[in-house]
């Protein structure tokens, strides 16, 4: 089965409080972390039709500070699925209060293992990638996967392919 990538979307809206920022009236790394998880959690699980377990958080880039009073909203995707294991691209945005303008302050990308009720993993549908940006984390994603099986020993660097092509 195939599944387009937009069927596993998330959107999570949230206004933050004065009891989740630090001394400076921003939101914890933390607690955005804990937000980002919840929503990755979603769409690959509606991907999935599965439980859902979080394997990894592969990369977080806290670009802007997100100040007390702040709407936040955050939308996460599978961006690629593989055998059991999906990679979930997620990015969040900060309302301004006045102008309502949106702005990017984070990104993140998560990687779920969709497991039965006895915690062993089970297959999970492919991803059909439709629009541009969708594509380009859709190819970046087979890349990262074997960067983090070189980083971790499971592959070796010669038969990482797509990432051999990068450089050649």
């Amino acid at each position: 089965m195939i599944k387009a990538s937009k069927e596993s979307l998330t959107i999570l809206t949230d206004i933050v409080l004065p009891g989740e920022t630090n001394p400076l009236g921003n939101l914890f790394g933390g607690e955005l972390l804990a937000r980002m998880d919840r929503a990755c959690s979603i769409a690959a699980r509606r991907h999935s039709r599965r439980i859902v377990v979080t394997a990894s958080v592969n990369h977080v880039a806290f670009n802007k500070v997100v100040p007390v009073g702040s709407v936040v909203t955050i939308e996460a995707k599978v961006s690629r699925a593989f055998k059991s294991s999906m990679e979930i691209y997620v990015d969040v945005w900060s309302e301004d209060r006045e102008s309502q303008e949106r702005s990017k302050v984070n990104e993140g990308i998560y990687t779920f293992v969709a497991v039965d009720t006895t915690g062993t993993p089970v297959r999970v549908p492919q991803i059909q990638p439709e629009t541009a940006l969708e594509k380009e984390r859709f190819e970046g994603a087979l890349r990262r996967k074997q960067l983090s099986l070189i980083l971790s020993g499971k592959m070796k660097p010669q038969e990482a392919t797509e990432l051999k092509a990068l450089f050649a």
